[in-house]
């Protein structure tokens, strides 16, 4: 049974309970993370520690953990919980008032509630995903206007990839007046030539902590990065088309729309791209 954390204690995970009124559970308000582990460490700690910093910031939440004390949390459920390969999942919502209310509560009397747990997923790196590419639909989206904000509002998205599951696809990208957003739990990405071409930061995508990692590496390694808005046309007639997250890494998208992508396998620009990412993930973990 694995340990959790929940405000301040390690329990095991049938034991921690959380408020009928906690408002992460009333009115979705709370932000999220989730930190990928390799090899029983971290993956771009950072990266999420600064994001989270700025989701609770645009919400008029006050971070309750410290950096250090938070990568201690992670850390310290990695080693009970025995994970080599997965991830941690982090939830920080505005508490738990005596009852419901749409009027924010007071900070001083309503703590934050915290909470953390792991997931396990041997083999991620080497997944049938990733070697085989994944397939995608198109649908429209639907979402509340800050995407960059790392909500737990994520009923729309699990509607999306209940929608692509239905159309015997992996996963969906959302699409706004005519032009790509972003997957449902990913930044989308498609490939002309030696050209990455993926949509520029803005209140309508979320800012991907791996998205600004491959970039970076993308950059060094000599490619060409265009942000700029695409269509799902422009999409089906790319030389690749790929999606990058937390814990899909960098991976290939074959179809969109029935419409296969390149050769219909994972190609050349995203497969290195993953290398590369994994490769210096992998040195930069902690």
């Amino acid at each position: 049974m694995r340990t959790v954390y929940l405000n301040g204690e390690y329990l095991p995970e049938n034991e921690a309970k959380v408020s009928i009124f906690d408002r992460g559970f009333l009115m979705a308000d709370g932000v999220y993370e989730v930190t990928s582990v390799l090899d029983g460490k971290l993956v771009d700690f950072d990266g999420h520690a600064v994001r989270l910093e700025r989701s609770l910031t645009e919400l008029g939440m006050k971070n309750p953990i410290s950096k250090e004390d938070l990568l201690a949390v992670h850390r310290e459920l990695v080693s009970l919980n025995d994970v080599v390969e997965g991830g941690v999942y982090l939830q920080i919502t505005r508490g738990a008032p005596a009852d419901r209310d749409f009027v924010f509560p007071d900070p001083e009397t309503t703590p934050c509630t915290v909470v953390l747990f792991t997931q396990s997923k041997p083999g991620v790196t080497e997944s049938a995903a990733s070697k085989n590419g994944i397939k995608v639909i198109s649908i429209a989206d639907e979402r509340w206007g800050r995407r960059d904000i790392k909500t737990v509002q994520l009923l729309y998205p699990s509607m999306g990839k209940m929608m692509a599951k239905a159309a015997g696809c992996d996963d969906a990208w959302l699409v706004e007046d005519g032009q790509v957003t972003e997957g449902t739990s990913n930044n989308a990405y498609i490939v002309k030539g030696n050209r990455i071409i993926t949509r520029a930061l803005s209140n309508d995508i979320l800012h991907g902590i791996t998205r600004a990692a491959v970039l970076r590496f993308a950059k060094e390694a000599q490619m060409e990065v265009e942000e700029r808005n695409f269509t799902i046309e422009e999409a089906q007639g790319a030389d690749e088309a790929f999606i990058t997250s937390a814990t899909m890494f960098v991976n290939g998208v074959v179809e969109i729309d029935g419409a296969m992508i390149g050769d219909g396998t994972p190609g050349n620009v995203s497969k290195r791209l993953r290398e590369i990412y994994l490769d210096e993930s992998m040195k930069k973990a902690i």
